[in-house]
């Protein structure tokens, strides 16, 4: 279909003006990487411009190519998946270190992501459908008051309650850092164990943006004629709850979930950051504080990509759930 073809010719238009744009922002920022590598190490004696030129020539700063040829083998190493070295995690290469981080923020923020939409809009749903009820009239200004509370205060008083106070459960790390990573009963419970933090302060501020979304969507709905034609005909109001004022509803809420989904990539920045936990959302902090560019380029790039893939992934399914969006209607 044309709307299709539409879409995916935008994705490459917008992905390669991401790639441009993520190679040019790195060589405009000041600072050298090089030059901040070698402060670490002036404590231990004094190091003079052949150590500095030495570090430049390692991490590739010299510059022997023009712009445009630097452009050009930039563009073929992302698309052999080739990011260079990180200068962070020297002497390993930013694939590798992203590889291992990538699963810790999938199964933390990618799983929360999901479970908050989930229960979030069915709680709104439920709650517009019943309005007036006991579930609405609780829910509703319990979650606009969540809401209203950032991710890291959340964090903080998370800690303080089961993991300092009480010691229920471990604040920091992603695994018990005594136990050798692998595909078992012992490690698999640590790494939920030290998750179970984390997911709940994504979880309590997010759902009431779904849920709160999803009502206020679903009362607009409820008022059409066709909601109403649906009553009239005595369809079960079960099933004009999800199959008539559900199913229209859910449009803005579904773009927002795809947009969400490609941000899962980037991870939750405080929430890691405050539990320690080895996701890309401490990776790309620690990044941006040791100027390592080539990190900082792959982590920008996946980003983007993601979000791409996810909106449109999004409007083909809208292709198909709303029959509105096709040619010819």
């Amino acid at each position: 279909m044309r709307f299709v073809a539409r879409r995916i010719g935008f994705f490459l238009i917008t992905l390669w003006a991401a790639l441009t744009f993520n190679f040019f922002l790195p060589r405009l920022m000041p600072g050298n990487p090089a030059l901040a590598m070698l402060s670490r190490f002036e404590s231990r004696g004094h190091l003079g411009p052949q150590s500095l030129h030495t570090l430049e020539i390692m991490f590739g700063l010299t510059h022997q190519q023009s712009l445009w040829q630097q452009y050009w083998a930039y563009l073929g190493n992302c698309a052999t998946g080739n990011f260079g070295i990180s200068y962070t995690f020297f002497p390993d290469s930013v694939g590798r270190e992203i590889a291992q981080a990538l699963p810790w923020t999938i199964g933390l923020v990618g799983v929360t992501t999901v479970v908050t939409f989930i229960f979030g809009t069915i709680i709104g749903l439920v709650s517009a459908w019943f309005r007036g009820g006991k579930m609405d009239s609780i829910f509703p200004p319990l979650f606009v008051i969540l809401s209203g509370f950032p991710y890291f205060w959340f964090a903080l008083l998370a800690i303080l309650l089961f993991g300092v106070t009480l010691n229920w459960l471990p604040i920091s790390g992603g695994y018990d850092t005594t136990l050798v990573p692998g595909f078992n009963g012992t490690f698999i419970a640590s790494v939920l164990q030290h998750s179970i933090l984390p997911a709940i302060t994504i979880v309590l501020t997010s759902l009431g943006g779904w849920a709160l979304t999803m009502r206020n969507n679903t009362i607009t709905v409820v008022a059409e004629d066709y909601v109403r034609m649906a009553r009239a005909k005595g369809i079960r109001q079960w099933k004009i709850m999800w199959h008539y004022a559900g199913r229209n509803a859910i449009m803005p809420n579904l773009t927002g979930f795809g947009i969400a989904l490609g941000f899962v990539v980037s991870g939750a920045v405080l929430v890691e950051y405050v539990f320690n936990y080895p996701g890309l959302g401490w990776m790309l902090l620690d990044a941006v504080s040791n100027e390592d560019y080539p990190l900082m380029q792959a982590l920008f790039l996946l980003i983007t990509v993601a979000v791409l893939v996810a909106v449109l992934a999004v409007d083909i399914l809208t292709v198909f759930l709303d029959p509105r969006t096709r040619d010819g209607s």
